[in-house]
């Protein structure tokens, strides 16, 4: 299988956006976000996370012909232009503009340099702009101005402005984001818009019908529909949603746009596709509407999203795996670890338990366990029947507040850019630091490749107890750190990797 290579910088394209990481597990490289794509020069371009395909992981067959026939077929099967028109006022198209970094507006200088010594033989890119606009799709939600969007349309955005079906522009205010569930939430001043209906996604069935509006490829109020293809799909291994796959054509522009049902209602947030060419190839996923909402109404109640946490890592079970387990078919969640001191250490589970409900309600497969814990907050208590040596047992337990990756470059203004996320130590950790007779200290979660915390080498895992002189006891510390660096120069890191004390030297540039 040919191998497609995932961007995580700027491009030799100037009309190309800097991508960024899906995750951490292996299908990261195929998937593309529908995101942001830029309108410089006159010129299209997508803002894309990679490119890759995938076809035996899902199941599915990538031949183009039988995919856009199955589209084609849904398509004739029913007419949607009364829906179109019922629901359009509703969709909007949101523009941003993003402020370039002083690396790109240097590295942009250095080539244009060189294109004034070179002259015609220089074969090099366009300058890149000062500034980057961008487009994505949104919908209101409520009459007062509350617009679902995906979290990687705005990433990053200096100005937000929304622009209505009937092209008014408003300028929008950014509530909150979660980058794991792609979810952002935006605000636009006013009453009386015209908000969509929203339906559960628990009552969308695979093969029924299904239609998209958005801007792709900064195509206002495009229309394309299809299929369900699947539902839950688990496309990472530790997503934050269980995605709608469905055969619709989304390209880049789409991001945050809704899909409705044959009745117009809003059944989810569409949000990214897999394609080996950057454009609509049959997979198209989106986000259920209840799992954005619930992100929505824990963003405006708090402006942050809080997570439970049960500390376990799940599979699938197969026909091997459920044949070695005693179980008459494939079937429930399979506990491959459970983190020391977490609450599902503390309610008694274990590696190899299989869950097969969760409070209540029936576990099939590993994507339906995480989208309910997902849903859990942290004060909320959970009884699970799990299949453990050939017999079914109840294991209760209360969740605790999931510990929280955080830039190192929140709130820091034009200071000094590492490249890192991170998050405090659970309670083993620091356990396991302290006979290490080590201190403090935050778990480096990851590393922007491009970044200068990368070029020092320092890597996801690395367990930071000292920045230029200075203790590192949580996110928020490193972060007020990094705020005191000198703007060049090289400065000392102390840090621990896989055991072993270490102090390398990060030069600042």
């Amino acid at each position: 299988m040919t191998q497609y290579t995932a961007t995580h910088s700027k491009t030799n394209n100037p009309n190309h956006t800097s991508a960024a990481e899906l995750d951490k597990s292996l299908p990261k490289r195929f998937a593309k976000r529908l995101g942001a794509s830029l309108l410089s020069a006159n010129l299209l371009s997508a803002n894309l996370l990679g490119a890759g395909v995938l076809s035996g992981a899902l199941g599915v067959s990538l031949g183009a012909g039988a995919l856009f026939a199955t589209q084609a077929h849904a398509a004739q099967a029913m007419d949607f232009s009364d829906l179109v028109a019922q629901v359009s006022p509703g969709v909007v198209r949101i523009s941003i503009v993003k402020s370039v970094s002083e690396e790109e507006m240097a590295r942009a200088q250095a080539v244009e340099m060189l294109r004034q010594y070179l002259g015609d033989r220089a074969n090099l890119p366009d300058a890149t702009p000062a500034l980057e606009h961008a487009y994505g799709t949104g919908f209101f939600i409520t009459k007062d101005g509350y617009i679902l969007t995906n979290h990687h349309v705005i990433d990053g955005a200096d100005r937000i402005t929304v622009t209505l079906s009937d092209r008014t522009e408003l300028d929008a205010v950014l509530v909150g984001s979660d980058e794991p569930s792609d979810i952002a939430v935006l605000k636009v001043a006013g009453e009386n818009f015209p908000a969509l209906t929203l339906n559960t996604a628990d009552d969308v069935r695979v093969g029924e019908p299904v239609l998209a509006i958005g801007s792709p490829f900064g195509f206002d109020y495009s229309a394309s529909a299809g299929i369900v293809s699947a539902k839950s799909r688990n496309v990472t291994r530790e997503a934050a949603v269980p995605f709608i796959q469905s055969d619709v054509a989304l390209n880049p522009g789409n991001s945050g746009g809704p899909l409705f049902n044959k009745n117009g209602d809003v059944v989810a947030v569409n949000s990214l596709i897999f394609s080996r060419t950057g454009g609509h190839m049959g997979l198209s996923f989106s986000i259920p509407i209840d799992a954005a909402m619930h992100i929505y109404e824990q963003i405006k109640a708090h402006g942050k999203v809080i997570r439970a946490y049960m500390g376990i890592t799940v599979q699938d079970v197969d026909r091997n795996l459920a044949e070695v387990y005693g179980l008459d078919k494939p079937q429930g969640a399979l506990l491959t670890r459970i983190a020391a001191d977490s609450p599902a250490a503390k309610a008694g589970l274990k590696t190899g338990d299989v869950v097969l409900s969760f409070n209540g309600k029936p576990i099939s497969m590993a994507a339906d366990l995480l989208n309910l814990l997902n849903r859990a907050q942290p004060e909320d208590v959970f009884n699970m029947t799990v299949w453990r040596a050939g017999q079914s047992m109840n294991v209760q337990g209360g969740f605790t507040e999931a510990p929280r990756d955080v830039s190192a470059e929140q709130n820091q203004g034009d200071g000094v850019r590492l490249g890192l996320r991170m998050r405090e130590l659970s309670a083993s950790e620091q356990r396991t630091l302290a006979s290490m007779g080590a201190a403090g200290g935050v778990l480096v979660t990851s590393v922007d490749p491009m970044g200068l915390a990368a070029r020092a080498g320092i890597a996801a895992g690395d367990v930071l107890l000292g920045l230029n002189n200075h203790p590192t006891t949580n996110a928020q510390n490193v972060a007020a750190i990094i705020k005191t660096l000198p703007k060049q120069g090289v400065v000392p890191v102390q840090l621990i990797r896989q055991g072993t004390p270490a102090i390398i030297g990060l030069r600042i540039e």
